[in-house]
C-alpha cells in the first residue's frame, strides 16, 4: 500500500468515525442549553477536525508527489514490491478507548478522539451486538476460564409466547441493555429443572 492509499484509508476512517459521531449527537436531542452548547461545540470540533485531516492528507499528498517528481519510480514496481515483501510495515490506526469521567466514554483512533455519552454508548453496544451474532468465528460455546463480567441481579424481564410454541424472554442487564432470548418448549423445561435443581 503506497503513502497515497494508505493517507486515503486513514482520511476514511476518520470520516466514517465523525460522521457516525456527529449522526449520534444529532439523534439525540440536548435537554438542556448547556448540553445543546456542549453539542455544538462537539460538532464545530469535529469539522474543524476533519478540516485540518484533509489538510494533513493534501499537504502529504504534494509531499509525496514532491518526492515522485524528485525520484521516479514507477508505482507498480512499488506496489509488486511491498506485496512481495512480508516484512513491509503496514501501518493501521490504532483503537484506544479511555473512561475519563464515569459517564463518559472516550475512543481514539489514530489521533482523532471522540467523546461518547451513555446513550451514545448504548447504541454503539447495540449496533456491534447485532453485526457480531452474524461473524465468524462465534462467541465461544463454553463460558471462558478468567471471563469477567458484570451481572444484573433480578433483571426486569418481558416473556412473549410465538406462533409456534416457543417463548421470547427479554431480559435488561445494565450493560447491554435489553437482551432477547428465545427457547423452544424443551428448552424452557431444561431451563427450569436447571434453575430449580442449582
Amino acid at each position: 500500500m503506497n503513502l497515497h492509499e494508505q493517507l486515503g484509508a486513514l482520511e476514511m476512517g476518520v470520516d466514517q468515525l465523525i460522521q457516525a459521531v456527529v449522526a449520534t449527537q444529532a439523534e439525540n436531542i440536548p435537554e438542556t442549553p448547556a448540553h445543546a452548547a456542549a453539542s455544538n461545540a462537539a460538532v464545530e470540533h469535529a469539522d474543524a477536525t476533519v478540516e485540518n485531516a484533509a489538510a494533513a492528507v493534501e499537504n502529504a499528498d504534494a509531499n509525496a508527489d514532491a518526492n515522485a517528481d524528485a525520484n521516479p519510480v514507477d508505482d507498480n514496481a512499488q506496489q509488486a514490491a511491498a506485496a512481495t515483501d512480508p516484512s513491509a510495515p503496514q501501518i493501521q490506526p490504532t483503537l484506544e478507548i479511555n473512561r475519563p469521567a464515569r459517564d463518559e466514554i472516550t475512543m481514539t483512533i489514530g489521533n482523532q478522539m471522540v467523546a461518547l455519552r451513555p446513550e451514545q454508548i448504548g447504541r454503539l453496544i447495540e449496533e456491534l451486538s447485532n453485526a457480531r451474532a452474524s461473524m465468524t468465528p462465534e462467541q465461544p460455546p463454553a463460558i471462558p476460564p478468567g471471563w469477567q463480567f458484570v451481572s444484573t441481579k433480578n433483571p426486569m424481564m418481558a416473556v412473549q409466547k410465538q406462533s409456534n410454541g416457543d417463548r421470547l424472554l427479554v431480559m435488561r442487564h445494565t450493560g447491554h441493555g435489553w437482551v432477547p432470548f428465545t427457547f423452544s418448549p424443551d428448552v424452557v423445561i431444561q431451563m427450569y429443572m436447571m434453575l430449580s435443581n442449582a
